[in-house]
């Protein structure tokens, strides 16, 4: 670990800019940033023809998740570190509450996942699936002691997570007072348990019918009902893994009554479709999450409302499940754990098939996976750019290195790939959190523990649109 640090002759990008200088960190901040800097540092890092981006912060992920009778196979300490290697630095982790359990019960389960296991720095969304009159009364503290400002309802997995509208008004009402968000998953979930009742009455149960079950009016219809409640009651709203173009219609729909929305996708939203659903046996299964895979026209639809200010994180909703784990559905399509690995690869994808592609520019890049993050979540300055007095978390980016992806060399602990022989242009070379080298050239140099919990500040309306103006610009 080094007291201090000088990067040299790299290409600094933000959000907004894109300019060569150097960066000198003392400690874990970015003490100075300018050209030809000769003050001396414990150590030197030559980034000469590489990109410096800001940290990755992934909104969205379900380390050690127990779901539908198995737990995701990513530890705090395994997705952590399987995250840094490939630029992501924090990590927006979904502590879900228990039928039956205290917000704070839930909350301390997740620190003892979490806390000293964790490589990189970590927060916590609060799941609610129970809000009733004594865990309302425990929301004001959580938000403001505890730094947790953001709370996800789903809007489906009826008996085990879903809420009613009741409960999302109700807790929409209570949060405001404190500055919280509320995040939602958004599928109509009594149509979806109808249809996949009807499948399996029916005898079609293998994993095509995951995505035939889960249609996309299902989701654009609970997309827009969220829009409307937090419409109705003047409240600010957080749309996670939204995949579809009718969804989305959904939301630039919200925009012509001036209504504040974000929007959240997902990396394989953007780059794979339903035809893996179709592959021949139990080969979908790796791909069944929710909601699922789209058509091609989505996936044009996403990356299009990326660059119109619609769609304003790049996520990944990890939750990998091994290949036995995913044959407790074999026979019957909706019993397949949901969800696929993928925080390692976030950022390098984006990359090389949206940068490289000319889908997005490199500040829309650094805009969505890690400066947006950090202003909706309430992280930002701290997190999330590059700026004197920041968090000195920055990935040195080589944008001539060619690699491919493989369950062979990728760090999830998963049997299986998602983007199994996947071509990438460009590598994160060098991680750096706060102010510590983590990863340099595919080694790790730090210990589970160092990650810190980062406590967040209440949503910031003002904040937000500025970004979204900044984007427009």
């Amino acid at each position: 670990m080094s007291k201090s640090l000088l990067i040299k002759n790299g290409t600094i990008v933000t959000a907004i800019d894109k300019y060569e200088a150097d960066i000198y960190v003392s400690g874990e901040k970015v003490h100075t940033i300018g050209k030809d800097l000769t003050i001396k540092a414990d150590q030197t890092i030559d980034a000469k023809n590489c990109y410096i981006f800001p940290g990755g912060i992934d909104a969205h992920t379900h380390m050690e998740l127990p779901f539908m009778g198995t737990y995701a196979s990513d530890t705090f300490e395994t997705g952590t570190l399987a995250g840094l290697h490939g630029g992501t630095t924090t990590i927006i982790d979904f502590a879900i509450q228990s039928k039956g359990e205290s917000f704070n019960t839930t909350i301390d389960k997740w620190h003892k996942k979490a806390d000293g296991n964790a490589v990189s720095d970590y927060a916590f969304h609060l799941g609610v699936t129970n809000l009733n009159e004594e865990t309302k009364k425990e929301i004001k503290d959580i938000v403001e002691k505890k730094g947790i400002t953001s709370f996800k309802i789903f809007m489906a997995y009826k008996g085990a997570l879903m809420v009613d509208d009741r409960q999302i008004v109700s807790l929409m009402n209570e949060i405001k007072n404190y500055g919280g968000i509320v995040t939602s998953h958004c599928e109509n979930g009594d149509l979806i348990d109808e249809l996949v009742l009807e499948a399996r009455t029916n005898k079609n149960l293998s994993p095509k019918y995951h995505v035939l079950t889960r249609p996309d009016i299902a989701e654009a219809e609970a997309t827009g009902r969220i829009i409307d409640i937090a419409y109705q009651g003047g409240h600010p709203v957080y749309i996670v893994h939204l995949t579809c173009e009718t969804a989305l219609n959904r939301v630039r729909e919200a925009t012509k009554r001036n209504q504040t929305v974000c929007v959240e996708t997902c990396v394989q939203y953007l780059l794979l479709d339903e035809s893996v659903y179709f592959l021949p046996g139990f080969e979908g299964s790796k791909w069944v999450m929710s909601p699922p895979l789209r058509k091609e026209k989505d996936r044009e639809a996403l990356w299009k409302g990326i660059n119109q200010g619609l769609v304003h994180t790049v996520a990944t909703d990890h939750c990998p499940f091994c290949m036995d784990q995913k044959k407790m559905g074999e026979n019957d399509f909706s019993k397949i754990p949901n969800g696929a690995p993928g925080i390692e690869h976030r950022m390098e994808l984006m990359y090389t098939y949206g940068v490289l592609e000319n889908k997005i520019s490199l500040n829309k890049f650094v805009e969505v996976t890690a400066t947006n993050p950090a202003k909706i979540f309430g992280m930002f300055p701290k997190k999330g750019t590059i700026a004197i007095g920041s968090d000195a978390d920055l990935v040195i980016f080589d944008p001539k290195i060619n690699h491919t992806i493989s369950v062979k060399t990728h760090h999830h602990n998963c049997d299986y790939s998602a983007y199994e022989g996947w071509k990438l242009t460009g590598k994160c070379k060098t991680i750096i959190l706060r102010g510590s080298v983590a990863i340099d050239n595919g080694k790790s140099l730090i210990n589970k523990g160092f990650g810190q919990y980062i406590k967040r500040s209440a949503y910031n309306k003002e904040l937000v649109e500025e970004g979204k103006a900044l984007a427009k610009v």
